[in-house]
């Protein structure tokens, strides 16, 4: 009976990939042929290779010769009946990305699934942790179907929201423990905090830990001041979502953030303004007590996730707003969303000016140099987007991380690693995915430029470039992710995307104007 589900599932998934005509596969066996390999754990490019799949399994890695010698037929695996093969000479093959902070979409965004989907996997990301959002039967429903190839879509790790779905406030350890069972009893892999009482957080985390699931934690203002970054650590927690709670761990004379007195948190003006003078109130880099917290964060094997792209409107509002994505791919409902308005999160630009920038390009510089330098020291640091808010669109604000993470003083070999082999480490998956090596899961992508030369050839728009005739050029973008044995064919599902924001700007005969512009 499984094998007869696994061949209708099989055929379904072909029919529908070609009926689309972007997608292929699962093949019984798959062949990349020539590719220079960027394996995930830091090892330097070799090539050419050919990489031979077996059911979704990578099974040989076989070097086939040397640059720019002609390769000899003897050395190459050879095709079985009924199998697929890849021409990739030339290209670069990477692991799959990993976004640990993607949401699937939102109501109030107006993007659905299928929508952000197609634009994570044109970007090469093949899983993803989704830190709650429209509710975890929504997200476990579409973990499943993803996992039985029904629906295009790249991996999904569910995380709970803290609370989410009780009855109740939980009000004592009691409560706290009661719910983390029953998320684990939902099928949820893991938890996403905000904050609470000490007393309930460590509890929660406590239990969580147990029980051998995930947590995150974006420490919110309203509960940073009683636990920051720091007790949530000591706790169980196993990693942090953007920086909150960090620069407040590393107060050395001062235990609350310098609000001034006519601050108000509802006021999202207020409430980004003043943590971009944040980092500044923290312990000097290098001093006693930021080297004491940062080492004692690594000794507990704790992942930083920083999503540096989700506040870069704060350091370059106009750059944000005028990324020249928006035009093709954004859609009108999310065009909206991220115009300025006193009721919506993320939307702080109420009369955001250039002191509020120059203030955030000195908290970046801050926030940058303790990301480096943990990582130097051995600490873990993985990428995660934030999409769909802030002017950040979904799969392109992934490679801007990326981008932002070679900034930050990250080698590209340490980005692709951060990308791949990290995130997979801090799920506790890197038996299965993260890097590319024998026995793991045959998450991958193809491009035809070289990412470590320039990161924005991983774009779906691609990299502009002179030619030998001086004439003005784009290449790169993604050519093919592989996931869940499905090989995708990353232009064409953006040309979908497109596609699918040219109709609903049609019917709303909507162009994207910046705001205030009436004409």
């Amino acid at each position: 009976m499984k094998k007869k589900l696994f061949l209708y599932v099989t055929a379904l998934t072909f029919i529908i990939g070609n009926a689309q005509n972007n997608s292929e596969g699962p093949f019984d066996q798959l062949i990349i042929r020539g590719i220079t390999l960027i394996n995930g754990n830091g090892a330097p490019p070799r090539g050419p290779i050919d990489l031979v799949i077996e059911k979704d399994k990578i099974v040989k890695i076989v070097t086939v010769g040397y640059p720019g010698i002609e390769i000899s037929s003897k050395k190459r695996p050879i095709l079985k009946k009924g199998g697929k093969e890849i021409n990739a000479n030339g290209m670069f093959l990477l692991p799959g990305f990993i976004d640990m902070h993607g949401h699937i979409g939102g109501i109030a965004q107006g993007a659905d699934w299928e929508y952000v989907f197609k634009l994570w996997l044109a970007h090469g990301v093949t899983t993803v942790r989704e830190p709650s959002g429209r509710g975890i039967e929504y997200a476990l429903d579409l973990k499943r179907k993803a996992k039985n190839n029904e629906i295009i879509a790249p991996r999904i790790i569910a995380y709970s929201r803290f609370g989410e779905g009780s009855k109740n406030e939980i009000k004592s350890v009691e409560d706290a423990i009661r719910w983390v069972q029953e998320n684990k009893k939902n099928g949820a892999d893991g938890i996403k905090f905000f904050g609470a009482e000490p007393k309930i957080m460590a509890a929660a985390l406590k239990e969580n830990k147990r029980l051998g699931l995930g947590s995150a934690c974006h420490h919110a203002q309203l509960r940073v001041a009683k636990w920051n970054v720091l007790h949530s650590a000591k706790a169980g927690l196993t990693s942090m979502e953007h920086w909150y709670g960090l620069p407040e761990a590393l107060f050395d004379k001062q235990t609350i953030q310098d609000y001034p007195s006519d601050y108000n948190y509802q006021n999202e003006q207020h409430r980004f303004e003043e943590a971009g003078k944040l980092w500044k109130q923290s312990a000097a880099p290098f001093s006693k007590h930021w080297n004491n917290v940062m080492n004692e964060l690594i000794s507990l094997d704790f992942t930083l996730d920083p999503t540096f792209n989700i506040y870069e409107a704060s350091r370059d509002l106009h750059r944000a707003r005028r990324a020249e994505w928006h035009e093709k791919y954004t859609l009108p409902s999310l065009w909206r969303f991220y115009e300025p308005s006193k009721i919506s999160h993320g939307s702080y630009w109420h009369f955001w000016g250039t002191e509020q920038e120059v203030a955030w390009k000195e908290n970046f510089k801050l926030w940058m140099e303790f990301v480096n330098e943990y990582k130097n020291r051995g600490g873990r640091v993985t990428t995660g987007s934030d999409s769909g808010f802030i002017y950040q669109l979904y799969g392109f604000a992934f490679i801007r991380e990326l981008e932002l993470l070679r900034e930050a003083g990250f080698h590209p070999l340490e980005v692709i690693m951060s990308a791949t082999l990290n995130g997979a480490e801090a799920l506790k998956m890197d038996d299965q995915i993260g890097s590319i090596e024998i026995g793991k899961q045959a998450d991958l992508i193809i491009v035809e430029e070289n990412p470590l030369k320039n990161l924005k050839v991983l774009y779906g728009t691609g990299a502009i470039k002179l030619d030998e005739n001086n004439e003005v050029i784009r290449v790169g973008g993604i050519k093919y992710t592989i996931s869940n044995g499905v090989i995708y064919n990353a232009k064409k599902l953006l040309k979908e995307v497109k596609q699918t924001v040219d109709l609903e700007k049609k019917k709303e005969n909507f162009v994207i104007k910046q705001p205030g512009v009436k004409d």
